[in-house]
Parts: C-alpha cells; structure tokens; sequence
C-alpha cells in the first residue's frame, strides 16, 4: 500500500480554530508558537488543524482577514518548527458533523454547496503553491449515508475546482458515518494520484467513549477496562450506545480486545487503499479522559502496531482538552509512553 510521507504521526489541534466560542480570545490564547515546537519536539511529522468555516467567514460570506491571518501563522509555526500541515474544513456553511451546530441544508441548497466551493478555491489560492508540506481536507465527517451519491458528487466538483488553482495539493476524503470504514468503498475511484482516502477510528466506541455526555443512550457514569472479555464489551455497547460497536462477534467472547481486533477493522479499509492504490491515513483516534490511563496506553500499543504493519498515517484527537487531550492532567504518568506510540 502506498504511504503517505510526511503525514505518518500527527497529532490534532482539536478546540483552536473549531468546535470553540469563535473568540479573539480563543484563538490568541488556546494554541501558541510553543505547542508547535512541542509538537515537533515528540518526534511527529505533521498537525491536523480543525477549522470552521465561522473562522474565515461572516454569516453573509464575506471573507475575514483577521480568520486568515490565524491559518498565516500556524503554517508559519509549523514550517519553523518542520511539520507539515492538514488544513481540515471542520464545518461548512449549512452542514456539521455535529447536530449541536445548527448548521443543515448542505447537501439540498446549491447556493451553500457554491459557497463551499468558493471557499476552497480561496484556500487554494492562498495556501495551495505550498506543496508537499500543506494538504487540504474538504469536509470533516458526513454523516448519513443517504448523502453518500450527493457527496461523492460535491467532493468531485470541489476537488475540480482546487485542482484548477493548485493542481499538486494533496487532498483527503472521507465518507458516511463519520468518515468510517464502511463507507471507503462507496467513495469514487481517486479523482487523481493526489488523492489521500481519509478514515477515524474511535473503536471499540464503548471503550474510548465510555462516559460520553455526548453519545447518545450513554450513562455518564460508566466505566470499563480494556481487559473487559468481548462479552462484556458487546453488552455495555447494547445498554449504553444507540449505535452498534465494529466485529466483536468476530472474536471468542471469553478474550479481550488485543492488536487482532484493529487488524480486522482496519482490513477492509486496506483492502480499497491497496485496490484503488491510494494512501491510507486515519485523520482523527483517541480515547476519552475518563479511561483510565493504562488502559489508555494499552490501546495505543494495539492500534499503533496495526498503523505500524500497514503504514497508515494518522493525527490523534487531540493536543488539548476537547474531553481527550494529552497534556492534560490525567495523561501525565503515560505520557512519555503514548508519545512514542503516535
């Protein structure tokens, strides 16, 4: 399967330029110069940034300078300090991943679907000459699968226009449920050879997610270890998640969840890359705060060795806070261990 050089072991600014109040403040003060360097400092090759559109645009669509100045400067740090950069639209105008957002009518309204094309190609303008060292994420995480032909549709028509302005950029794509696995094959043969298929990986979900205010049907106060047998994870899954969690009925229910289980999660993903000879990369994986921290290290183990075995790149959510982040508080005694799993 193909690598992806330069974008093997990332990590996310997840909460800086996305998913935040969209305040001075915030954007003055959540990430510096100095995260960067420490970034670079643990040895990865690269940072996803998430954005939203409200960044750089105002409800009417007018573009904001001052939004751009703050994408000016982290590719700025980012070159300093020798990573590369994945700049990933986190949400449009009139659609996110994210029901909360209030943003709908995407994937109906021309005029949104213009507006989001216009906005890439100002992206490609301002950062596509930048080659191998900046790459470009369309759209973070469709959701539903009955999007999948209109989306395949759109990222064509996206990827067109980008490709007229910056005809070297790299460009990742996602699919339906939240950029799953499952949705790999539906997507469009790659439009070209710089074209990178786009996976997250928050699997088992009861494990990385376990106490999640946000997922749907879960008690806040559930706790599970990542020793829990099979049996024990297929049930928790049934009482605590609407949606049903990826291949335990693949396993002896009496074992526990161990590198073989990633291994053939991740086959059919490696099978498309392999198929369409495109790169394979995992653009968002981590597990929650409330896990405890071996049993999040132990994760990390498990999935790093099947990254590692299929040279898959990938970026961990996330640096900071976010309900996940690594230089908070309760990573600090497997911090050094995690560091050199990513």
């Amino acid at each position: 399967m193909r690598r992806w050089e330069g974008f093997e072991h990332g990590i996310n600014f997840g909460g800086w330029l996305s998913q935040c109040d969209h305040t001075k403040d915030r954007y003055d003060n959540f990430i510096k110069e100095e995260d960067f360097k420490r970034v670079s400092e643990w040895g990865l090759d690269h940072v996803r940034i998430p954005i939203d559109y409200n960044l750089v645009e105002n409800e009417a669509g007018d573009y904001i300078e001052a939004g751009f100045a703050y994408i000016d400067s982290a590719i700025k740090w980012s070159r300093t300090y020798g990573l590369n950069v994945i700049l990933d639209l986190h949400k449009t105008y009139g659609f996110s991943f994210d029901d909360g957002e209030h943003e709908e009518g995407f994937f109906e309204n021309r005029s949104y679907q213009e507006r989001f094309y216009r906005l890439w190609e100002n992206f490609a303008s301002r950062y596509g000459h930048l080659g191998d060292s900046v790459a470009f994420e369309i759209l973070n995480e469709v959701t539903d699968k009955s999007y999948c032909d209109k989306w395949n549709s759109i990222s064509t028509e996206c990827i067109r226009r980008i490709r007229a302005i910056a005809p070297k950029v790299k460009i990742l794509i996602g699919g339906y449920y939240n950029n799953s696995i499952e949705a790999l094959p539906d997507l469009l043969p790659p439009y070209d050879d710089k074209i990178i298929y786009n996976f997250h990986c928050y699997e088992p979900l009861i494990f990385t997610h376990q106490g999640a205010y946000w997922a749907a049907g879960m008690d806040t106060s559930f706790r599970i270890s990542i020793d829990a047998p099979y049996s024990e994870l297929k049930e928790a899954t049934r009482k605590n998640l609407s949606q049903v969690s990826v291949g335990f009925e693949d396993f002896d229910e009496t074992k526990s969840l161990g590198v073989e289980y990633f291994d053939k999660y991740f086959s059919e993903a490696v099978r498309i890359a392999e198929e369409r000879n495109v790169p394979l990369y995992c653009g968002e994986y981590g597990v929650i705060n409330l896990a405890e921290p071996k049993d999040t290290l132990q994760w990390y183990k498990y999935i790093n060795e099947v990254f590692e075995k299929y040279g898959i790149g990938r970026a961990a959510w996330s640096y900071k806070e976010m309900d996940f982040g690594f230089i908070d508080d309760h990573m600090k005694e497997v911090l050094p261990e995690v560091i050199k799993l990513l």
